[in-house]
Formats: structure tokens, sequence, C-alpha cells
């Protein structure tokens, strides 16, 4: 992934259409495997932890006659701390300050509370909106119900809607088409051989925390914040990454260790195998723990982790 460079991006053809996508929803919907899928590469973290991603985070789409630029935003909830007020702020401007917003939903479940609290944000928007029904491929025989609560809302709202799944890719190809219809006429604002607008040391850590998700779960979840501390080049064979993983509990530390430091191999270990597949080269991962009392609640704390309100 290389740095933005101006001269690599060339002028659109004619015809050409191009602009911001945002990505909304409740938590653990399906939004960032969505746009991992759609841009053909993994640039944002999955887990089936809710309230995962944190940043907002742009993926980029270029076709033959588009590039559409994807903000995936965290899942709209209830916040119950800082972090989680700076979070649910951040996914509202970028309802306000995109092209078009595709509205996520999750297939397997009937319209909610959760989803109605997100329509009456975007009725609140002029951006034109597009209901995307997420997990087909894991519906049971309710689907025929369970489409219609939400095929309701879109009509409602004049809202076109499209069933697919991000993990198997069905369904996407017209939803591509759906959200090129949103685009105006409009240049290349990336090359377009690039997926991601973020610098590697941040996807560096966004994967050595969905590793921590996923062999920890519900020990000790959203109390966690990577910083990649140095990033080497030895000889061009190996790259050395050391990053500090920053909990809120000395008794999170101890997890995150495990005995002997066995959490803390496997967990290296895997996040070490997806660095590797992020920069095509081998890399040596040294990862360090440090506590951090109620970093979620200190507004200057989270700006020092990266958490900060999107102007």
């Amino acid at each position: 992934m290389e740095e933005l460079n101006l001269n690599l991006i060339p002028a659109a053809p004619a015809g050409f259409c191009s602009g911001f996508v945002g990505i909304v929803g409740r938590p653990n919907v399906g939004k960032s495997t969505l746009m991992n899928y759609l841009v053909g590469q993994k640039i944002a973290i999955t887990s089936p932890v809710a309230q995962t991603t944190r940043n907002r985070l742009r993926g980029i789409l270029t076709t033959p006659t588009a590039q559409i630029i994807f903000v995936d935003t965290p899942g709209i909830h209830k916040p119950h701390h800082e972090l989680g007020r700076v979070l649910v702020q951040n996914a509202q401007m970028a309802i306000s300050s995109v092209d078009a917003t595709l509205f996520v939903v999750d297939g397997t479940g009937t319209a909610g509370r959760g989803d109605r609290f997100v329509v009456d944000l975007l009725e609140r928007s002029q951006t034109p909106v597009i209901l995307g029904i997420n997990k087909i491929d894991q519906q049971s025989q309710e689907a025929e119900a369970i489409n219609q609560s939400y095929l309701d809302i879109a009509a409602a709202h004049q809202w076109p809607a499209q069933k697919f799944s991000a993990l198997t890719g069905e369904g996407l190809e017209p939803l591509q088409a759906l959200l090129i219809q949103q685009l105006e006429p409009g240049p290349y604002y990336y090359p377009p051989d690039l997926v991601t607008d973020q610098p590697e040391r941040f996807i560096m850590g966004e994967l050595i925390r969905e590793q921590i998700l996923e062999h920890t779960r519900e020990e000790v979840p959203h109390s966690v914040a990577i910083s990649i501390d140095r990033v080497e080049e030895e000889e061009e064979t190996i790259t050395r990454v050391l990053a500090t993983v920053h909990v809120e509990r000395s008794s999170q530390k101890g997890i995150l260790i495990g005995k002997g430091g066995s959490m803390m191999k496997i967990i290296g270990s895997a996040a070490r195998q997806q660095i590797q597949k992020l920069i095509a080269g081998k890399v040596y991962l040294e990862l360090f723990v440090k506590v951090q009392p109620k970093w979620r609640q200190s507004r200057s704390r989270l700006a020092d982790l990266g958490y900060r309100v999107e102007s």
C-alpha cells in the first residue's frame, strides 16, 4: 500500500462517475465484510463481537466507469462511554458528508428498534439512501417475512432496496450498479489501483486488534486500543513491527498475556500472518501490553490513541 501520489491519478474518461458512499447500520450487520468484498482486499477488521469498527475507514472501488469511495462507519448504537459517543457522533457526521448512504441491515432477523433508530437519523439527512439486506445466505424459512419487514421501510421512504450476501457475493453486482446510479459525473479521487486511503500502520493496528477480539471475545472486548510504535525494514527481507496493546485493567493484561505468555503468542502469531498478507513480505511482530486506566472515558487519551471526532 503506497502513500498517495497525485501524479498517479489519471484523467477520467467521458461519462465517468465518482463519489463517496457511507455504509451505516447497527453493529454487527456485516458492513466491514461488505466493504472488504467490494474493494477486493481486507482493509477493515471483521469479528463476531459487535461494535468492532472504530474509525471511519475509506475503501476505494474503481471500475471502468466509476470510482466509489466507501466510508465504513462504527455501528450506530446507544453509547455507554466517551469512546462510544465519539464513534456514534462520527457515524452521524458521515451520513451528512457523503453523496449516498448504504443502510445495511441483518437479513437473519426482522427490523427492530435499532434499525428504526438508524432510519430516524437517515430521515434527517438529504442524502440519497439505498437499503441493503445482508446475510441472505444465512436466512431461514422466515426469509420472506424478514425481508418484507425491511422492504416496507424502504417503500415508506422510497428507498431502492437490494438483497445480498457480503460473504458469498450474491446480489452485490446489482447493488454496485444501484450505488453508481446515485453518483454524479466526476474525476478519479484516488489512483485506480488504490483500495484504501489509510496508511499501513493503521491497518496493522486493526489486524492486531482483530486477533485480540477473536481470541479473547467477551473477556477483554472493547477495552483494547493498539498503537504501532515502530516499523522498520531490515535489509528488505523482513519488516520489524513493534506495537503496544493498551487495556484498562491489570486483570485484562493478565488475560492477554496468558499463562507463560501463551495467549500473547497465539495473538501475535495470528496477527503476524495477517500483516504479512498486507505487506506481501515477512514480518517480525513484537507486542507489549500496557495498562491505561479508563482510557475510553478520556477525550485526551482517546485522541492520543487516534480516536477523534471527525470534522
